[in-house]
């Protein structure tokens, strides 16, 4: 359990480093004071001063923040250093560049786990991938490996044919014609299996996993190149999967639907300590979508948020001139106590879950019920 905090820790730690670093960075390029650099959110624990700029550590560890001279209206500006005197070009590119940086570090994580665990390639080859215990495969001996060419005379190229053919032979004898690699020599064999009538949740009427994906592993001076490509493309899939859920959550939020998927720092400690289990590369993949994911819900146009800040320009470019300060200070505030209360909420309603289901195992199982 230590480990798995320390692990958690860990990665919320580093995906706020990098989206703060990334406001840090494009203010410095701006000119802009950075009064304060913070991982987690206040209350501080401790804080060290190096040139004008304040680096901190604080209690809540869920967040991060840069603190930028001109952000407290309260204070006197220095206008050459204050973000508030900045043009909007400026202003916009301080606020997105956190996000970019998310996006970045997503890209560059799914990069890099591509390049040690190859790049899945799709074939005409319907692989075994899991033989499930005291199934009729398993009582045939069908064996993780093999491939299957033949279901009776039908010849078997993709997943669907196969589970299409067998869907329709339940309670008969069909012929599996299989090709099985032992020690670097291939050979083929027939065995004769019955599928279930009526097989167990999940398990289908043979009890076999199957795939057509399989690795490809390029050489290593062409592996960069797939890992950027590939990378990207998982960053675009994971990307539209989210904005999906965002809104499918958005609308049902406007029918009066209480969204029974929605978790919080629980549910993703939880995910994070399964994903370790897992190795590495599980646990890097799975921080590369939460770096996506923290991209995505950082440009959304709420107060105390980073598209917050956005709307707030954007209403500049339309007005011809600047919100009030302390309005737009009082309305990120007010965003950011609303933030931390649902935080406190999904917290606790992710406790009780966990309690109720019994561990981390029942609790991520509770999502699928």
């Amino acid at each position: 359990m230590v480990t798995s905090i320390l692990v958690f820790i860990l990665v919320l730690s580093i995906l706020v480093l990098v989206h703060e670093f990334g406001h840090f960075m494009a203010a410095r390029r701006m000119g802009i004071w950075v009064r304060e650099f913070g991982i987690g959110l206040p209350p501080r624990i401790f804080g060290k001063k190096i040139g004008e700029t304040v680096y901190s550590v604080n209690w809540l560890p869920f967040g991060g923040f840069v603190r930028m001279h001109g952000e407290d209206s309260s204070e006197k500006i220095r206008p050459k250093e204050a973000f508030v005197s900045k043009s909007k070009g400026a202003r916009l590119f301080v606020v997105t560049a956190g996000v970019l940086m998310n996006l970045l570090l997503g890209i560059f994580v799914f990069s890099i786990t591509y390049f040690f665990t190859g790049i899945p390639k799709q074939t005409d080859r319907v692989k075994v991938v899991e033989v499930l215990p005291s199934s009729p495969a398993s009582e045939i001996g069908l064996r993780s490996g093999d491939v299957i060419k033949k279901v009776d005379e039908t010849k078997i190229t993709t997943s669907d044919e196969f589970v299409n053919y067998v869907d329709s032979k339940k309670g008969e004898k069909v012929n599996l014609v299989i090709e099985r690699e032992e020690n670097g020599n291939v050979r083929e064999l027939e065995l004769k299996v019955v599928p279930r009538k009526t097989p167990p949740s999940g398990e289908g009427p043979l009890g076999v996993i199957i795939s057509t994906t399989e690795i490809y592993y390029p050489p290593y001076w062409q592996r960069p190149f797939y890992g950027i490509y590939y990378g990207v493309k998982e960053a675009v899939f994971w990307g539209k999967n989210i904005v999906s859920s965002l809104f499918m959550m958005i609308v049902g939020l406007f029918r009066g639907e209480v969204p029974k998927d929605i978790s919080g720092p629980v549910g993703i400690f939880a995910i994070t300590s399964e994903a370790a289990k897992l190795g590495f590369f599980s646990l890097l993949n799975f921080m590369g979508i939460l770096s996506i994911n923290l991209a995505i819900l950082n440009i959304f146009p709420f107060p105390a948020l980073d598209g917050g800040r956005l709307l707030f320009i954007g209403l500049e470019y339309i007005l011809g001139k600047k919100v009030p300060e302390k309005f737009e200070a009082a309305v990120h505030m007010a965003g950011m106590v609303f933030l931390i209360f649902v935080l406190l909420l999904v917290t606790a309603y992710d406790i009780k879950r966990l309690i109720l289901n019994g561990g981390i195992p029942g609790f991520l199982n509770s999502f699928s019920k």
